[in-house]
């Protein structure tokens, strides 16, 4: 073979050993990532030749496929669409899986090793291949009062169960309807995506309990109050509140609520300031505490921590860079680049609910096999202990004064003493303050910790957020026949 032959026989065997790699890597390495690409319509179109599961919420279908006479055999429906689409999410030829239906699509499209005997039984049955079900720990109470009481504003409200982790409640808002975007008629649904995600409004499809996180304001004074009752002040230690704090080694001036006073003497007890929520007070502490003492306890009720799926993924929060004392001043009040997820602010409320013991928050109570037998449960979690049963009780005597005689009062209930902290949040000059209020109730018996969020709101915390707060534990007890 002369050396052109030669070259030319080395430049196909090269091509053709090349070819084989890609197929091989196509094939076999990357097969699952290909099979989940939300693209990749052609695997949904084969998924929707099959039953899927549905999701189950307090023993009612929040959404279920329903056969057709299309091409595709089965529709998914949500019956309350609007109302769970934040937690559900939505199963689109067009878009794919986001939610519940992306985080559990295994089991919900039949296809999870746990369910591999009854795939193989369904092969030599005949029987028509079906996806198993999704139970997740909602109230319908609470979402129903969550959702009403979120009506018209930007937000989200988060309702656990304190002592294992379980969401009673996952509202964000504005909402859509996941229906649109699951049906056959592509055309359709990429109309309605460009109704809700065209104009200039937030983006409904965006889970605000969990996605993003923002400045919690005044909710950081009790991980500080927490901070300084391990240091070895009580309730009611005085500490000092100014009227006006110029912030160390700056000319910055820092002015409680409204340019209000805290009090005539210039101090008061600690349980005094977080009552009225006195932001100069809570500077100071801070600063007299430091940098190290501060960050711990934040990162203590979980802070800085990594990334957690519930199994829906969660963002960061994070207490940022504190470069100096004055930036010390601002975080300690939850200012400067203080973040917290609505999810991490009710998670900080469960705590001091249950004894300074944090659970693992979660969404999914079972999953279930086509013939409803139980194939995995889960069991609460324990994540970390932040502060002692001691400090979680001097913290609960503080939460209920805001909202016995301070900020918090229009999240009183009637017969009930309610636990809480009011926070309003600045975002810049020209934009309205964020608005939360975190609490839960019973205060001397725990059966429901909330965090409420109102982007934008305008108002403050006590006005704007607490009341839709009141009126889930409410609705929650209420629904318990209490």
């Amino acid at each position: 073979m002369n050396a052109p032959l030669r070259r030319v026989a080395i430049s196909v065997l090269v091509l053709f050993t090349l070819l084989i790699i890609n197929v091989n890597i196509i094939q076999v390495v990357r097969s699952d990532e290909l099979r989940k690409d939300d693209r990749n319509t052609r695997v949904l179109a084969e998924e929707y030749d099959r039953e899927r599961g549905s999701i189950v919420v307090s023993g009612n279908d929040v959404a279920v496929s329903v056969p057709t006479d299309d091409r595709l055999e089965y529709l998914r429906t949500y019956p309350q669409g609007p109302l769970y689409a934040a937690v559900t999410g939505y199963y689109s030829l067009v878009y794919g899986n986001t939610g519940i239906e992306d985080a559990e699509n295994d089991v919900l499209a039949g296809e999870d090793s746990r369910l591999f005997v009854r795939r193989i039984a369904d092969l030599f049955t005949g029987r028509d291949p079906a996806g198993g079900d999704v139970v997740l720990t909602l109230d319908p109470a609470v979402q129903q009062a969550a959702m009403a009481g979120l009506e018209g504003v930007t937000g989200a409200v988060v309702a656990l169960d304190p002592s294992t982790g379980a969401i009673l409640g996952m509202a964000s808002t504005p909402t859509y309807d996941p229906a649109q975007l699951s049906s056959h008629d592509p055309e359709a649904i990429r109309t309605y995506m460009d109704e809700i995600t065209g104009g200039e409004g937030p983006d409904p499809r965006v889970n605000r309990a969990i996605a993003d996180n923002y400045p919690p304001g005044s909710l950081f004074k009790v991980i500080v109050s927490a901070a300084a009752l391990e240091e070895g002040y009580t309730p009611e230690t005085v500490v000092p509140a100014p009227d006006i704090m110029t912030l160390p080694q700056s000319s910055t001036q820092l002015r409680n609520f409204n340019n209000s006073r805290c009090d005539p003497s210039q101090e008061q007890p600690l349980i005094d300031a977080l009552t009225i929520s006195c932001n100069t007070a809570f500077a100071q502490l801070g600063i007299d505490l430091g940098e190290d003492k501060i960050r711990e306890k934040a990162e203590a009720f979980g802070l800085d921590d990594e990334g957690m799926e519930i199994p829906l993924p969660v963002a960061d929060s994070h207490v940022g860079d504190i470069e100096s004392d004055a930036a010390l001043g601002q975080t300690s009040i939850g200012q400067r680049d203080v973040r917290m997820t609505v999810l991490q602010a009710a998670m900080v409320a469960a705590t001091v609910a249950n004894d300074g013991v944090q659970m693992k928050p979660y969404l999914v109570d079972q999953l279930l096999a086509p013939d409803l037998s139980v194939i995995d449960e889960t069991d609460p979690e324990e994540l970390r202990e932040p502060i002692s049963a001691e400090i979680a009780d001097q913290l609960t005597e503080m939460m209920v004064s805001v909202v016995a005689r301070g900020s918090g009062r229009a999240a009183r209930i009637q017969g009930m003493e309610v636990a809480g902290k009011t926070g309003t949040a600045q975002v810049r000059a020209d934009v309205p303050d964020h608005n939360w209020f975190m609490g839960f109730a019973p205060a001397d018996d725990p059966k429901i910790a909330v965090a409420v969020f109102v982007a934008n709101g305008g108002g403050t915390g006590g006005d704007t957020s607490a009341p839709i707060a009141r009126d889930v534990m409410q609705a929650y007890f209420e629904g318990q026949g209490g």
